[in-house]
């Protein structure tokens, strides 16, 4: 004996207040927009999986442990940042007007010399006592000594790169370079010293390894106010987003007193 199933109901159960479907804006009631009957809404993602959402709490314990963000969330490591190369306009310019002038003046006395005319007295001087001299004479050491110097400074400005005046800054994107000159980062903290209360006057070196400040104070301990003008002028060093971060030397002494 066979039970005849159940009829279904002539109307649905009203859903539970905190069940209602949410309505599309311009859309049918039955959330038909975007969506089909057989599955998720577009855009929508599968059953079971859920978006991953990244707290303070996580962001902190990714940066601990080292971990590095995906693309697109921040800037990738940082190159190795290096010194600016120098053109060396100047050296250059000079060593090619003295190889020019000195090749030109030969060429023209061997040219002179080819058609039957006597050769400069420099050079028949300069042929005789290069075979007559010894090698120990004073003008040919002196000669030798001379060339050696020249031929050191061209290799040292050849191997250095020069520019002592520009210090790198932090490479914050891999395709821009930013420098800071030496006497814009010495106004800088110059400025930040002179905002400590007692310092009358300061001044400031900025050296490419290491930044040395003088200041003078009319007022107040000097023990407090050189606490206080090293930890402006470290945070302004730190502001400056220098690559290589120099040494901070600290001095504060009472200005001298008039007569």
């Amino acid at each position: 004996m066979t039970t005849p199933p159940e009829p279904p109901p002539d109307h649905e159960p009203a859903p539970a207040p905190g069940d209602e479907p949410t309505r599309a804006r311009g859309g049918a009631p039955d959330g038909s927009a975007g969506s089909s009957p057989s599955g998720p809404p577009r855009g929508a993602p599968s059953d079971g999986a859920r978006v991953p959402v990244l707290t303070d709490a996580d962001a902190d314990a990714d940066a601990g442990t080292g971990t590095t963000p995906g693309p697109g969330t921040g800037p990738g490591p940082a190159s190795r940042v290096r010194r600016f190369w120098s053109v060396r306009r100047i050296p250059a310019a000079v060593l090619a007007a003295l190889v020019l002038g000195g090749a030109g003046l030969l060429l023209y006395d061997v040219a002179a010399v080819r058609a039957d005319r006597t050769a400069m007295a420099w050079r028949r001087e300069l042929a005789d006592g290069l075979a007559t001299r010894p090698l120990d004479d004073t003008w040919v050491v002196v000669g030798a000594a001379v060339a050696v110097v020249l031929g050191l400074w061209l290799l040292i400005l050849a191997a250095t790169p020069g520019l002592r005046a520009i210090l790198p800054m932090r490479r914050e994107h891999a395709d821009v370079r930013a420098g800071l000159d030496r006497e814009a980062a010495a106004l800088a903290l110059r400025d930040r010293a002179m905002e400590v209360s007692g310092v009358q006057s300061v001044r400031v070196r900025v050296g490419r390894s290491k930044v040395a400040v003088k200041a003078a104070s009319h007022f107040r301990a000097l023990d407090e106010v050189r606490a206080d003008v090293e930890a402006a002028v470290a945070a302004g060093v730190d502001e400056l987003a220098l690559a290589h971060p120099p040494a901070l030397t600290v001095r504060v002494a009472r200005p001298p007193r008039k007569a």
